[in-house]
């Protein structure tokens, strides 16, 4: 079973998308939280939570006793991409549909509590090579926003992310787009740093991590959970819900695994 196929299945059940939805509204809900909302036993629940983390729509992380899961669009944007995009100006009534679905969204507001994101991509590459990706800017100019980093790669040390040529046309667009510190640095594997959009200065500082496994047949896990208290605008943004203004992680995720694994980016 191709990937692809495992996420069409995960979301052809209403009682998955239901706990999609769930864990879009408020992220980060234990086992019995979503219990709580669905009228069937226990282990129901665990057995479609189980297709969701199969088809990569789940990521599961341990806080103390608990288990806390997180939604992951990437593969989502990933159909998107691959399918929706395709036949859009067919209008093909389902796929419309199901991208109306999985995209359809409302904007949050600044009492809304969405503190965590965690994003995981499967990538046939190597760890090394996804960590150049991520902290090289000849790599960083060619998926995404194509901003150009630059990173002290030592405990302290400096990071910026510059404005692409594209987003400096538009105007009124700050030179350095984010600034930040590195924490925690250990090449191929982790990087944590701080991550301070100055396009909304006002907004508080957030932790972003990026986490490297390598695995089976090649293949790579990267996984980026950014932590954002008090930020709601930057929420949104990094979450691909701003019109008008990309997609995201979800999106750069997409576009980085592309890039690696066909030399191309999803936009050229």
């Amino acid at each position: 079973m191709t990937d692809d196929d495992r996420v069409f299945k995960a979301l052809a059940d209403p009682t998955r998308r239901f706990l999609l939805d769930r864990l879009f509204d408020r992220d980060g809900r234990t086992l019995t939280e979503l219990e709580s909302e669905l009228e069937m036993t226990r282990f129901g629940v665990m057995k479609h939570l189980r297709v969701l983390e199969e088809a990569n729509l789940l990521v599961v992380r341990k806080s103390g006793r608990e288990k806390l899961h997180f939604l992951n669009a990437v593969p989502i944007r990933l159909i998107h991409d691959r399918w929706i995009d395709k036949y859009t100006e067919r209008r093909i009534a389902a796929l419309t549909d199901l991208k109306a679905e999985l995209e359809e969204k409302t904007m949050p507001t600044k009492t809304e509590n969405k503190v965590v994101y965690v994003h995981r991509v499967y990538i046939k590459a190597t760890p090394e090579a996804i960590w150049d990706a991520i902290t090289k800017p000849e790599w960083t100019q060619k998926y995404g926003y194509q901003c150009p980093v630059e990173y002290d790669l030592r405990p302290g040390g400096e990071y910026k992310a510059f404005a692409s040529d594209a987003m400096k046309a538009y105007g009124d667009t700050p030179d350095v787009l984010i600034t930040g510190e590195v924490i925690e640095c250990d090449p191929p594997r982790r990087l944590v740093q701080t991550w301070h959009p100055q396009w909304e200065p006002v907004e508080g500082v957030t932790r972003l991590v990026h986490e490297i496994v390598p695995g089976a047949d090649g293949v790579t896990s990267l996984t980026v959970t950014h932590e954002l208290a008090d930020s709601p605008n930057t929420a949104a943004m990094v979450n691909g819900e701003v019109e008008n203004a990309g997609g995201g992680w979800p999106e750069i995720l997409s576009d980085l695994k592309t890039l690696l694994e066909t030399g191309k980016s999803l936009h050229s």
